[in-house]
């Protein structure tokens, strides 16, 4: 398993409590020697100051723990420093920004240099979606794009699988630790994704202990997918309010897409959704699609007679944000 003394010195600092995302960003570069760490760390946790004995033993204890855990189904961490610690995209506050990541397959996936789309939407979408995204990822991946998604069932998995059977990369971002991939029935899958040259990411390094710390964790993920992609793409998904919509009574229609969708716009990450008003108007799977471009006029819009002209733009702007290298807003009008 791979990682630097410094991935695990931000480990341990992040370990005492009160210290988070946004006080790693704010106090830490990388490469900090334990000494300065403990002094940082001196002048905000509240209670008795910790000492260098103290944190060695628990960077000691950490490290032990790690190499058992993790020693067949992770290849390493990295953190806010290292070289290999990729760069967001986007416009985003301290305390949302990743400050450390655990890592099985190609970790230079998520750097900048990589053109990557993420391709995200609901759990359960029908034959005719499933299509029209895979023929969508295709393209993607012929443009030499890397799909990012969050293996979840559904629109998710369809994307890492068409990416695979494009021969193409792919990477799965997880609300889980790399020992126990979420959801289980998608473990070959994660498998798969890595010995095609692809990527598996997380967070996280425990399990979750209640179904709040999940869906929190659910949430997190789901920034993530807008932070490592250059464009986000919405195949389908229902709104927060369809089942109201729609009249359908006792069941949540509403899906993470819409969470990932509202983070992108937030971080000024470009968005496109795919959209035929003849096939989809009356379909409750596409409320966020229509609603997204109804009320934000820089959407950009896929349909079947326009996709692969879109895929190229999209792929083109990716290119030129890249080489400007400054914060861009959308471009899509």
């Amino acid at each position: 398993m791979e990682y630097t003394e410094n991935a695990l010195n931000i480990l341990t600092a992040k370990s005492y409590k009160g210290i988070g995302n946004a006080w790693m960003v704010k106090n830490l570069r990388g490469g900090e020697s334990v000494d300065l760490i403990i002094t940082l760390l001196n002048k905000t946790i509240k209670g008795d100051p910790t000492t260098r004995e103290e944190f060695e033993r628990l960077r000691t204890d950490f490290e032990t723990k790690l190499k058992a855990k993790f020693k067949d189904c992770c290849d390493g961490f990295t953190a806010l420093g290292d070289a290999n610690f990729p760069k967001h995209r986007g416009n985003v506050k301290d305390s949302e920004k990743p400050v450390f990541l655990y890592y099985k397959g190609n970790i230079n996936l998520l750097s900048c240099e990589n053109k990557n789309i993420s391709v995200i939407g609901l759990l359960n979408p029908d034959s005719n979606i499933e299509r029209r995204e895979r023929i969508i990822v295709d393209n993607f991946i012929k443009n030499g794009a890397t799909i990012v998604s969050g293996l979840a069932f559904g629109c998710d998995s369809i994307s890492h699988k068409q990416a695979l059977d494009s021969n193409g990369k792919t990477v799965a971002i997880l609300p889980s630790p790399l020992h126990k991939i979420l959801p289980l029935k998608n473990n070959d899958l994660a498998l798969q994704i890595v010995k095609d040259g692809g990527l598996l990411v997380t967070e996280y390094g425990n399990d979750f202990k209640s179904k709040m710390e999940l869906s929190t964790r659910y949430k997190e993920r789901d920034r993530l997918q807008a932070l490592f992609c250059d464009t986000i793409v919405l195949i389908a998904s229902y709104a927060k309010n369809s089942a109201e919509r729609w009249g359908i009574y006792g069941q949540k229609l509403d899906s993470g897409a819409r969470l990932a969708m509202g983070y992108a716009k937030e971080y000024n990450i470009p968005r496109a959704v795919m959209y035929d008003k003849d096939l989809d108007e009356k379909n409750a799977m596409f409320d966020l699609n229509r609603d997204l471009f109804e009320e934000q006029k820089d959407i950009t819009i896929i349909t079947q007679e326009n996709f692969s002209e879109i895929v190229d733009e999209i792929m083109l702007k990716s290119t030129i944000i890249k080489d400007i290298d400054i914060p861009q807003p959308n471009l899509f009008n």
